[in-house]
């Protein structure tokens, strides 16, 4: 469970931020009990208990949309320094096609300069609607979450069904699940939802709207989000 920042402890921290903003300290003291012991060097059997136990806390106290609310606040931010171009490009112009573009391109060059990967396997990965940018239908954005970068060539040339899901997965609680065959609910996902949400509200300067379509912990090969642009 190891990663280059004490991820265990950050993500709490987040967590216990947002349920005190959605719902109040009393929910949070409850929904958090016992998670000071934990931290990146915890044993994938502790982190994904109590995990799960907080996921039944949190449910039963709160409505699903607040729920959503909360764990979409918990994710994982995409660098403000690399969308300020996209954004000021867009306060300028409103042109959303326009942005959309930018945010694809932004992908692209990451996958190429950043992953090495060659035009074919780009185009491929785009043409999925993987990625930054997704694919585009008015004001609705369907965004499919990309393989974890370190495993993306491993994912592209794996065959098993199972091992491409352990390969996929971004989170390191549930990567561990997959490993064991534990579940969670998958409300859990909305904090995957939640890249896209800041990604946008950081380029649109606006609240942005976010659903889970698919999802590993509901069964899907892949997690599949929708964004509603204003």
């Amino acid at each position: 469970m190891g990663e280059a920042i004490d991820f265990e402890r950050a993500w709490l921290g987040k967590l216990a931020r947002s349920i005190e903003d959605e719902a109040g300290e009393p929910v949070r003291d409850r929904v958090m009990e016992r998670h000071e012991s934990l931290s990146s060097a915890s044993g994938p059997t502790e982190i994904i208990a109590w995990t799960r136990g907080m996921m039944d806390r949190l449910e039963s106290s709160i409505d699903t949309q607040s729920v959503g609310k909360v764990l979409a606040a918990c994710a994982c931010e995409y660098p403000k320094k690399a969308l300020r171009p996209i954004r000021n490009e867009y306060q300028a112009s409103g042109d959303l096609n326009l942005a959309h573009t930018m945010l694809r391109r932004l992908f692209e060059s990451f996958l190429g300069d950043n992953l090495g990967l060659d035009d074919d396997l780009i185009g491929d990965i785009v043409g999925r609607g993987w990625g930054l940018a997704g694919i585009r239908d008015g004001n609705t954005i369907t965004a499919t979450k990309i393989p974890k970068s370190g495993n993306l060539v491993a994912y592209m040339k794996e065959e098993d069904p199972n091992r491409q899901r352990e390969h996929y997965c971004h989170c390191p609680r549930i990567r561990d699940m997959l490993r064991t065959g534990e579940t969670l609910s998958a409300t859990y996902c909305y904090c995957g939802a939640g890249f896209y949400k800041k990604i946008w509200e950081e380029i649109l300067q606006q609240p942005v709207k976010v659903g889970v379509l698919e999802s590993l912990l509901k069964g899907d090969s892949v997690c599949k989000f929708a964004i509603h642009l204003p």
